[in-house]
């Protein structure tokens, strides 16, 4: 593979990415943070932000958060909107930006319980994955603690290839963080897209939401329920 013409690609934009059952919408603190605080502090928040950089936080806390995050450009925040009801039902950001390399990481996802194994939340993937390699890029990452394992098996279910462990890579509330990486690449998207696509078909789905068939974006080694 030869790169010599390569030239970098765009910065993502503030811009809403729609679909069929979610909007990414960029992070307004006018617009989400109320309905995001309730998505957040929903029973099992505990567990939501067991292995984030902050902790639960209350709400006078949490309104002075997102005013503050959604200001930045790198991690670039967006609300998981639900199109149906057009409450924000989670977050996630494109982060550790590299438009040189073409290298770009999803992370900080925070998904409230309507929005967590739901078709919505793959959705939520594939609007940013369809989103940064439309604009060329040439590396989709997903990293996240060594220990969590639901965030390792959404990874694999997504069909983010494991490469390795970082031992002690970052201190995190007090603690040792072993990381995880996991990545698409541009030259992998096009079957990947199919499965999502098949997958977030509505055929796929029966009256009460339940699929019909699992997702399967790459082999029986990157599926999951």
């Amino acid at each position: 593979m030869t790169l010599t013409n390569w030239t970098g690609v765009p910065l993502p934009e503030r811009k809403t990415l729609s679909g069929r059952y979610v909007r990414l919408e960029p992070l307004d603190p006018g617009a989400h943070t109320a309905s995001l605080f309730e998505a957040s502090a929903a029973p099992g928040a505990e567990d939501r932000f067991r292995y984030m950089p902050e902790p639960v936080m209350a709400e006078a806390e949490f309104d002075e958060w997102v005013a503050r995050v959604a200001r930045g450009t790198d991690p670039l925040f967006f609300a998981v909107v639900d199109v149906q009801t057009g409450r924000a039902e989670g977050r996630q950001a494109l982060m550790r930006i590299d438009a040189a390399n073409g290298v770009i990481e999803v992370g900080s996802i925070v998904w409230g319980p309507n929005l967590a194994r739901t078709r919505g939340a793959t959705e939520a993937i594939f609007l940013m994955a369809e989103y940064v390699f439309g604009l060329g890029y040439r590396r989709f990452e997903w990293k996240c603690n060594d220990q969590n394992e639901p965030s390792k098996n959404a990874a694999m279910r997504f069909g983010f290839l494991l490469e390795g462990v970082f031992r002690q890579h970052m201190v995190i509330k007090g603690k040792n963080r072993d990381t995880a990486w996991f990545s698409i690449t541009d030259s992998e998207w096009s079957e990947l897209r199919a499965g999502y696509t098949t997958w977030l078909d509505p055929e796929n789905f029966d009256a009460d939401g339940r699929q019909l068939a699992k997702l399967v974006v790459r082999d029986a080694r990157t599926t999951a329920d």
